[in-house]
């Protein structure tokens, strides 16, 4: 093979591995019906991962270009080993966020009936949002568990020796052959998750509508530290629509940061201002990324307070253009 050639090929992967995101599977679960929504990713090859370590670690290592993992659930919080593994163990940036309305089902072999049930499979978050109903249907039955609702599904189509149901999209009843035997089992209604898109290095343009995440470590654990790093965000009247506090892994009990996911974009100059504030007095921040926010909600607050910081900032520069050279 002549260089040229070499060269051609070598583009053609890259422009190929270029066009893929992965994303937590198998086929079926909730992540792949969220990602298929976003009409502008049609294009891109779909890469399903067994876990989300495994999403993040091929985004990081450029098997993929950007990765695609549940984060939140409007019943169970936040995923926590999602969130910890982007606060922790990998560097990358949020590119968008995706919110799904979710519908768990009870998923069965062909002729198996809630009665008939002898074993129960899903991941621990899912089945933690359909307690009660298994609790209720299923009280001397222990849940096993799966990577992932899909996988559960998957397991129970294979095994033909017991009689289990799995916790499930409808649609991995449709992938893997199975039928619908109870809808709607979430305790609650209006169960929603959110998901993520992450990649590498780049930050989306401001859209008017997004949000910022970061990580703060304290400099030290003492009274008054949490409201000082609040305060930041208050003065600037900077709406936090989450706040976490998570194990630092760095030392014993005690050592939490918290994770901050804030209404604004670092191009807006009042969250830049909080977060240059926020790194000058407590030293470690980590910047998780600022990207379109999901819906359609009006930010009056924020454009106001936008509009009097850069009045302020102009009364500033005057003054500051009376000083004596």
């Amino acid at each position: 093979m002549n260089t040229k050639s070499a060269h051609r090929n070598l583009v053609s992967v890259m422009k190929n591995r270029s066009k893929r995101i992965g994303y937590f599977g198998p086929v079926g679960t909730f992540t792949e019906q969220a990602l298929l929504t976003q009409k502008d990713l049609a294009n891109y090859e779909l890469v399903a991962f067994r876990t989300v370590p495994d999403v993040l670690d091929a985004v990081e290592s450029d098997e993929v270009e950007q990765g695609f993992v549940p984060i939140e659930n409007s019943i169970e919080g936040t995923v926590n080993f999602t969130q910890d593994a982007l606060v922790f163990d990998h560097n990358l940036l949020i590119q968008r966020e995706v919110v799904l309305d979710i519908e768990h089902c009870l998923v069965a072999r062909k002729g198996v009936t809630v009665a008939d049930v002898t074993g129960v499979m899903s991941i621990p978050v899912a089945a933690a949002q359909c307690h009660i109903y298994l609790r209720k249907q299923f009280p001397e039955l222990d849940v096993r568990g799966a990577n992932s609702t899909a996988e559960a599904a998957q397991l129970v189509a294979a095994n033909t020796d017991e009689k289990l149901a799995a916790v499930a999209p409808r649609n991995a009843a449709k992938v893997y052959g199975l039928e619908v035997v109870a809808t709607d089992i979430s305790d609650h209604q209006g169960n929603q998750t959110r998901f993520v898109l992450v990649g590498k290095n780049t930050v989306p343009p401001s859209t008017g509508h997004d949000k910022t995440a970061i990580v703060v470590f304290q400099r030290a654990d003492e009274p008054g530290s949490l409201i000082s790093i609040l305060q930041e965000f208050a003065a600037r009247r900077i709406n936090l629509s989450v706040l976490l506090s998570r194990p630092t892994k760095r030392g014993g009990l005690g050592d939490y940061c918290f994770i901050m996911y804030a209404d604004g974009h670092i191009q807006d100059e009042l969250m830049a201002d909080a977060l240059r504030d926020l790194h000058a007095k407590q030293g470690d921040v980590k910047f998780l990324g600022s990207y379109p926010a999901s819906g359609d909600h009006a930010h009056t607050a924020r454009e106001h307070a936008d509009s009097r910081w850069r009045e302020a900032d102009d009364w500033m520069q005057e003054l500051r253009s009376r000083i004596a050279r």
